[in-house]
């Protein structure tokens, strides 16, 4: 099976649930080639809290939309999306015809154990971030929702590999 037949695996979910980390690994068993969406944009016009500061976050989902768009005709990817990326109906759009698409969960206190330093991260570099990070759980909970879901709560990425492929008989 050559890459053009093989279908691509979009990874999703909040910041902090391991999205890039199981998507290399899954990658490398699928045999697929991995894309970090944000990696993709940071190359292109620099780190993402500098894309904010310096042109807004409007500008920042344009870019997530150009690159939804040029990932669109490729196959035999693993794709690790920014937090929003696949809530954004044109990336959806782009994207979901020719993947499966997979949402990864974790608590808001595992995600913040996760990030570590959330001033690295725009949408929390704010006063409460534990707060902010429910807030914006909330918000997306609906959009997140219409995927596929695989919990990561206590597991190894390999773990969440494993959980990832068994929810798509792969």
């Amino acid at each position: 099976m050559g890459p053009a037949t093989k279908k691509n695996l979009v990874l999703t979910g909040f910041m902090g649930t391991g999205k890039t980390t199981v998507g290399r690994t899954l990658a490398e068993r699928l045999g697929f080639d991995f894309v970090d969406t944000d990696a993709m944009i940071e190359s292109q016009a620099g780190p993402i809290g500098e894309i904010f500061e310096r042109d807004g976050e409007e500008a920042f989902r344009e870019m997530e939309r150009r690159t939804a768009r040029e990932l669109a005709g490729r196959a035999g990817l693993v794709i690790a999306t920014g937090g929003r990326m696949m809530l954004d109906p044109e990336c959806a759009a782009c994207l979901k015809p020719a993947a499966h698409v997979v949402c990864l969960n974790a608590t808001p206190e595992t995600i913040l154990e996760r990030i570590g330093d959330t001033a690295q991260r725009p949408l929390l570099d704010v006063g409460d971030a534990p707060t902010r990070v429910r807030e914006l759980l909330a918000e997306r909970a609906e959009g997140y929702g219409r995927f596929i879901a695989v919990d990561t709560e206590g597991l190894s990425p390999d773990e969440v590999a494993d959980a990832v492929m068994a929810r798509l008989g792969l």
